[in-house]
């Protein structure tokens, strides 16, 4: 909206633009001088600011910093300088129909430097695909996120759980936060004795439960022996606690809050020391 007033100031001499811009194409040297500084020949200093953020598809070529570096080579400016930033989170993955391995292999392809994702699914993944993912199927391809660091099952069906903690389908180098039903935890673990879960869990030391207990099996603090910091989540009352319990690495916090709200509850009751 702005380029109507820049094309009507022809005696302009010096100029200063700071400006952000979305959802349009990368501005670069072509564009600025295109669709302003052709219209001011008068102008002689120019200092601008300009960042553009967009969306796009991972088959778009991706630019670098030179490729936009050289659209200024047919302008004369004293010194230019090009950022390029491109971001690979998804915060959620959700959908009524069921995510196969196959759409597992092809998000990390997508998106190579995922960092955090959130799953809600309830629908189970197809017989197909169970036996693709067999322990004795050799023919598929393990899933790698080499990046991943925080992983959220929200309301998912147990294929999903055993889908990303078991080795022989997914792997999770980097995997530290995990927030997950704490009964399907335990069945997918196999009240956490299962090998081929363990590994990708091995580096967790956040985890957040929905659990109504506070009591768990000696296996349990042996399976996440590295963790150091653990909040729960009621799943069917509005009781609250926060606890500090004792762990093979040290002090560890267990705070409960209310699944349903926003905010996180702290300090409703006393700490309590809990010798393992």
């Amino acid at each position: 909206m702005i380029l109507p007033l820049f094309r009507r100031m022809l005696s302009l001499e010096e100029l200063t633009l700071s400006i952000f811009v979305e959802e349009r194409t990368f501005i670069d040297g072509t564009s600025l001088y295109n669709e302003i500084l052709v219209y001011m020949p008068r102008l002689y200093m120019f200092n601008f600011w300009i960042c553009t953020e967009n969306m796009i598809h991972n088959s778009i070529h991706h630019l670098s910093e030179d490729d936009i570096q050289r659209t200024f080579t047919n302008i004369i400016f004293q010194q230019v300088e090009c950022i390029v930033n491109y971001l690979y989170r998804i915060t959620q993955l959700q959908d009524d129909v069921p995510f196969e391995h196959e759409f597992f292999i092809r998000i990390a392809w997508s998106f190579p430097l995922l960092q955090q994702l959130t799953i809600k699914n309830v629908r189970p993944q197809s017989s197909l695909s169970d036996q693709l993912n067999s322990n004795d199927n050799q023919l598929y391809s393990i899933v790698n996120y080499p990046y991943l660091i925080s992983l959220c099952f929200e309301n998912v069906h147990n294929d999903y759980v055993e889908q990303f903690l078991n080795d022989t389908k997914t792997h999770l180098p980097r995997l530290t936060n995990l927030t997950i039903n704490y009964d399907q935890l335990q069945l997918v673990t196999e009240n956490f004795t299962k090998e081929r879960t363990r590994l990708n869990c091995i580096n967790v030391n956040e985890l957040y439960l929905m659990i109504e207990t506070i009591v768990h099996s000696k296996d349990f603090y042996v399976y996440f022996s590295l963790f150091t910091l653990c909040h729960r989540y009621p799943s069917r009352n509005d009781r609250y606690y926060d606890s500090v319990c004792q762990s093979h690495s040290g002090n560890f916090r267990l705070q409960l809050v209310n699944p349903g709200d926003d905010e996180n509850i702290e300090g409703i009751s006393k700490d309590l020391q809990i010798n393992l």
